[in-house]
C-alpha cells in the first residue's frame, strides 16, 4: 500500500505526497459591489504559507459561481471573467509555493446571506432598518424550506436549475484559465447540491426530487457540465456529505442522507469522470454530530471500500501517524487537513520529518534547515 508522502496520479497530474489542504472559508472578501467575490493580499499569503509547508495539494476555499451563492458576503466568488485575473495571483502563489493548486467551487444554496461565524452567523438583511445596504439577499433551495434559524429560500425552477448547471460550468472554466489544476465540486455540507441530494430537504414532485436518482440529478448534471470544459487531462474532485447525520440518532426516522446513498453516488459521479470523492459529512440539518476520531473516516473508509473510487478522508486527523494509518491501510487515498494547517502551516513538512520521509522545504528554506 502506499505511505502519506507517496505521490499520487490523477489523470495526467501528479500530486507529490497524500496531504492535502481541505478548502476552508475564511470570510475575508471584500462585499463591496465592485470588489465583491475577489481574493485580496490575505488569500494570497494564507494559502501561500501551506503550500510552503509541504501540503501536496492546496484546494482554495468555497468559490460561489454566482454572487447569491455565497454563504456570506465576505466569500470569494468566480462569477464574471474580470475576477480570473484574481484568482491567478492565488493559483501562482501556491505553485511557486510547491503545491499543486486547486479550487472548490461552490453554491450556497438556502445556508446563503448569512454573517460570518465570528459575527454570530446569523440571516443578513437585505436591507438595514434606515434602508441602507447590508449585503444581504434572498437564499434560494430545491424547496421552500429553509435551514433551521435561516431565511426562507425561493424554490428554484427549472430554468434556474439549468441556470445553475451552467453556472458552475462556466466557474470552472475561469478556474481553468487562471490557473488551477484541480477543481472541486461541493456536494456537502447542507449547500445547494446536497440540499438537492437529501430528502430533509428536497420536497419536488419533478425530475429533480422524489428518487435518489431524481434527488442525484442535479449533482451529476453539474458534474458532466463542469467535465465538459474542464481539461481532460485534470482531475475533478467532489465533496460529499456522507451522512445527515439523522439516521445515527435514535428515535428519529425522517428520511434523510445516508451512506449508502453516498456509496451510489459516488458511483455514478465515477462514471461521469469525478477522479476522487472528498468524503466529509453533515450539515444539512441541526444535530448531534459524534466527537470521535473516527466520526467521518470511518464512513469515508466505506465509501471507498463500497464504491471502489478513491477517496479523501477529512475530519479529526490530527497526528501523522493517524495520517499515515489512514492511507496505509486503504481506507482512504489522501488526507485532507482542516485546523491541524490553522494551527501549524508547516505540518506537512513535520510530519515527514517524523515519519522518515522527505520534507518538501522550499529552496530559500532548505539549505539552513
Amino acid at each position: 500500500m502506499p505511505s502519506l508522502f507517496d505521490p499520487i496520479q490523477l489523470r495526467d497530474l501528479e500530486i507529490d505526497n497524500r496531504v492535502w489542504m481541505s478548502p476552508m472559508c475564511t470570510y475575508s472578501a471584500d462585499p463591496s459591489a465592485e470588489l465583491a467575490g475577489r481574493p485580496t493580499d490575505f488569500h494570497v499569503a494564507h494559502y501561500a504559507a501551506r503550500a510552503a509547508g509541504g501540503v501536496g495539494l492546496a484546494i482554495v476555499e468555497a468559490t460561489a459561481v454566482v454572487p447569491e451563492g455565497r454563504i456570506t458576503p465576505y466569500d470569494l466568488g468566480l462569477w464574471s471573467e474580470d475576477r480570473v485575473a484574481d484568482f491567478a495571483r492565488v493559483a501562482a502563489a501556491l505553485r511557486a509555493s510547491g503545491a499543486v493548486p486547486g479550487i472548490q467551487i461552490a453554491h450556497a444554496g438556502r445556508k446563503a446571506s448569512t454573517d460570518r461565524p465570528w459575527a454570530g452567523g446569523g440571516p443578513v438583511a437585505t436591507t438595514g432598518e434606515n434602508g441602507e445596504e447590508t449585503h444581504g439577499w434572498t437564499p434560494v433551495g430545491p424547496s421552500a424550506a429553509a435551514f433551521p434559524g435561516l431565511k426562507d429560500p425561493s424554490e428554484l425552477s427549472a430554468d434556474d436549475i439549468a441556470g445553475v448547471v451552467e453556472a458552475f460550468a462556466a466557474t470552472a472554466r475561469r478556474a481553468d484559465e487562471a490557473g488551477f489544476d484541480v477543481v472541486e465540486i461541493h456536494a456537502a455540507h447542507g449547500y445547494l447540491l446536497h440540499s438537492f441530494l437529501s430528502p430533509l430537504s428536497n420536497h419536488r414532485t419533478d425530475s429533480y426530487g422524489g428518487s435518489l436518482e431524481n434527488r442525484a440529478r442535479l449533482t451529476l448534471e453539474v458534474v458532466d457540465a463542469v467535465r465538459a470544459v474542464w481539461p481532460v487531462g485534470k482531475p475533478v474532485l467532489l465533496r460529499v456529505s456522507t451522512t445527515d447525520w439523522v439516521e445515527e440518532n435514535d428515535g428519529d426516522d425522517r428520511d434523510s442522507w445516508t451512506v449508502a446513498q453516498t456509496v451510489q453516488l459516488a458511483r455514478w459521479a465515477a462514471q461521469r469522470g469525478v477522479d476522487l470523492v472528498d468524503a466529509s459529512s453533515g450539515g444539512n440539518d441541526v444535530v448531534d454530530i459524534p466527537r470521535t476520531p473516527d466520526y467521518q473516516v470511518s464512513r469515508a473508509a466505506v465509501v471507498r471500500a463500497e464504491s471502489g473510487v478513491p477517496v479523501g478522508a477529512v475530519g479529526r486527523v490530527d497526528t501523522p501517524e493517524r495520517a499515515q494509518e489512514l492511507v496505509r491501510s486503504g481506507q482512504a487515498d489522501a488526507v485532507l487537513l482542516g485546523r491541524p494547517l490553522l494551527r501549524d502551516p508547516s505540518w506537512a513538512n513535520d510530519a515527514a520529518l517524523e515519519l522518515g520521509a522527505s520534507p518538501r522545504f522550499l529552496e530559500q528554506y532548505a539549505y539552513v534547515l
